[in-house]
């Protein structure tokens, strides 16, 4: 008869579901970013959720947050946009990003790689002459030693 053998489990709680830790350092990050504090009820955490569902992350939040405190600064942009239900509405967050991102000013032309320059005409003309008076001499040289 073969006995049976007792394994011994070791029962580990669950880690926090990675979704709902990203929800929470979100709403974190949102209240430390805007000076606010706002308790994460569900309707609040469900918002969240959808936000990361569309792909967006911390880093996007900080840059919209950021570009939407300088516009509220500037008198462009009025205080409720940082309200959370404004904020993450997907289609505007995103139009928010896109903003935020975007130049007023063209970038600088990029200059291509340029071949050697051709040389000037005078470039041209001083070698000539260069060369002329080299010659010149060697031949100059060449009639005094009766190479010739």
């Amino acid at each position: 008869m073969g006995g049976s053998r007792l394994e011994e489990r070791t029962i580990v709680p669950a880690p926090e579901p990675p979704m709902a830790a990203q929800i929470e350092q979100l709403h974190r990050l949102y209240c430390q970013l805007t000076g606010q504090n706002l308790s994460l009820r569900f309707d609040r955490q469900r918002t969240w959720y959808e936000f990361l569902h569309a792909g967006f992350s911390a880093p996007q939040l900080t840059q919209v947050v950021a570009y939407l405190q300088k516009e509220i600064r500037h008198n462009r942009r009025n205080v409720g946009a940082l309200k959370l239900s404004n904020l993450l509405q997907p289609d505007r967050f995103e139009e928010d990003l896109n903003i935020s991102r975007v130049r007023l000013r063209p970038p600088p032309p990029l200059r291509p790689a340029s071949p050697p320059q051709a040389p000037t005409p005078s470039e041209e003309r001083l070698r000539g002459r260069q060369l002329a008076l080299q010659r010149l001499r060697q031949l100059k040289d060449d009639l005094r030693h009766g190479n010739i």
